[in-house]
């Protein structure tokens, strides 16, 4: 479906055509005539499919005309960088619609506080908010959520696993008036469902392919010890010299340094982004990711539903996540809006259970391949159904019937 097809204003149409957008992935067409409707939604859908253009179009498109500056829309998102994203997006479409809008996000120095300060007492159409900085601002006093009109909560799933209920439930006893209310959520969970209930009225349900990546992706696998993994690495990127655009993902903060510097001591220029980092940092590190002076990102799953970056050629995940619909988001960042991409997972034994899950969830079998030769060997593929009940007993070297242990070298 076209854009034009959308009951849209004519400006917001303009903006469209100018950013070079025709046509509306299958959740905005779906969910604009919803919101254009005033009605509550929860909609469920993969990262990458277009969720942030199916609700900022129609708040925008609402905005047009507006008179007052009191505030009329919030949006309140898990991490800062999803808020400077969705934010760039909203100021990006407002040089054809006159909207104000400012990100509020914790990190920053007492400047970002004052800016942030000043923007929410002079009023601002819309806020993009994360939980905790917003409450901050919030008790004291000065935040006026009397004239909200729409509350969007995205990556609902994700708010919830940080640990944000309570605060998310603070944050709606500010808002009394009646209000449009719409859930974004990657995944569906019961604690979700718990959620809608409480603060959707009669919402209208859109699931679109819950937990699948998009249908761009290459998947593959190696199967390698951890103490393959580096070199397998690299010759995964020695094979990929024209690619100007990767992610790795490692599920720990600490690996991040570690991976970085046996990047670059192998001649693989890279640079590694987490929570450790402070904001500005984190930031100057994405500018660089997005304009392509950083070739190869290695980041840790916070990141992965908080980077919008165009044309990354493939996702590493150097650890298979714990989560297998965290795959789902991770190797989102790739094949984004009918575009190609490369997913490749290095597979220890450990994590075949895990990459089992994978497989169930995305109804797909993944191809695996062994390190080159001169790597040696890696594990065989096993096709176990569950994981081992006893971690402790998985471990345990096999002993005779005198105890002894028989795995003991000479």
């Amino acid at each position: 479906m076209k854009f034009t097809e959308l009951k849209l204003n004519e400006q917001l149409l303009e903006a469209i055509n100018y950013m070079g957008f025709e046509t509306a992935t299958p959740i905005q067409e779906k969910a604009i005539p919803i919101i254009l409707e005033n009605r509550d939604m929860i909609a469920c859908a993969q990262t990458g499919t277009g969720k942030t253009g199916a609700f900022v179009l129609p708040v925008l498109n609402k905005l047009i005309g507006k008179k007052d500056s009191s505030t009329d829309t919030l949006i309140i998102v898990p991490t800062r960088e999803l808020a400077i994203q969705i934010e760039q997006q909203i100021q990006g479409f407002s040089y054809f619609v006159s909207a104000t809008s400012i990100a509020v996000y914790g990190g920053g120095d007492g400047k970002e506080w004052d800016n942030q300060k000043n923007a929410l007492k002079n009023g601002v159409d819309i806020i993009v908010a994360t939980p905790g900085r917003l409450i901050s601002h919030l008790k004291l006093g000065y935040v006026n959520l009397n004239n909200i009109k729409h509350l969007i909560l995205d990556e609902a799933d994700r708010m919830l696993d940080m640990g944000f209920i309570d605060d998310l439930k603070a944050i709606i006893s500010f808002i009394k008036n009646k209000h449009q209310t719409l859930m974004f959520s990657a995944t569906m969970p019961q604690s979700i469902n718990q959620l809608a209930k409480r603060i959707l009225h009669k919402p209208v349900e859109i699931s679109l392919s819950v937990s699948k990546p998009a249908k761009g992706i290459d998947h593959k696998a190696y199967l390698c010890y951890d103490e393959q993994k580096e070199k397998v690495l690299n010759h995964i990127l020695i094979k990929r010299k024209h690619y100007d655009s990767i992610i790795i993902f490692t599920s720990t903060k600490s690996k991040v340094s570690d991976i970085v510097r046996s990047l670059n001591s192998s001649g693989f220029q890279s640079q590694g982004i987490s929570s450790n980092l402070d904001q500005d940092k984190r930031e100057e590190v994405l500018r660089g990711f997005r304009s392509k002076r950083i070739r190869i990102l290695v980041a840790t799953d916070v990141m992965s539903r908080g980077i919008d970056v165009k044309e990354i050629n493939m996702v590493i995940n150097y650890d298979v996540p714990h989560d297998a619909e965290d795959y789902v988001h991770r190797v989102g960042r790739t094949a984004r809006v009918n575009a190609i991409g490369e997913a490749l997972t290095l597979v220890n034994p450990r994590d075949m259970y895990k990459m089992r899950k994978i497989e169930q969830l995305i109804e797909a079998t993944v191809p695996k391949f062994q390190p080159p030769d001169d790597i040696g060997a890696g594990p065989e593929w096993k096709e176990g159904k569950h994981r081992p009940n006893n971690k402790r007993k998985y471990y345990k070297k096999k002993k005779n019937f005198k105890g002894r242990n028989t795995n003991k070298k000479p």
